[in-house]
């Protein structure tokens, strides 16, 4: 069972990026996906949770609307686009997996995949 996230990459402020997370071993369909993100000597955090029905979405607070989760069922895949970028969006982003959005902490994800760098430039 793994996740995959990718689609990183160096943007500069204001710019966009799509993250991609894809499952090997398992349909990541029947799974609720959460992204997260952890900036260099910080601790990881939640961006975003997608309910396995899609019927619930959780955003942090402090995105305001900068970013969108969303599936992809023709892929099997599930995307993070991520619009007006800032450079304290810098850092690793991950992708995990769980029954459900019970919250945007690391401890409610049981699945983690390896992250994928996103650096934005000021």
């Amino acid at each position: 069972v793994q996740l995959q996230a990718s689609g990183g990459g160096l943007v500069q402020t204001g710019g966009s990026l799509r993250l991609s997370c894809e499952a090997s071993g398992f349909t990541l369909g029947y799974y609720a996906i959460a992204w997260f993100h952890q900036a260099l000597g910080k601790e990881r955090e939640g961006v975003s949770c997608l309910s396995r029905t899609g019927e619930s979405v959780v955003y942090a607070e402090s995105l305001a609307g900068r970013f969108t989760i969303y599936r992809d069922n023709t892929k099997d895949a599930v995307h993070l686009q991520m619009n007006n970028l800032k450079p304290e969006d810098t850092g690793v982003y991950y992708c995990a997996a769980d029954s459900s959005c019970g919250g945007l902490g690391t401890g409610d994800f049981s699945s983690w995949g390896q992250g994928t760098l996103v650096t934005v430039s000021s």
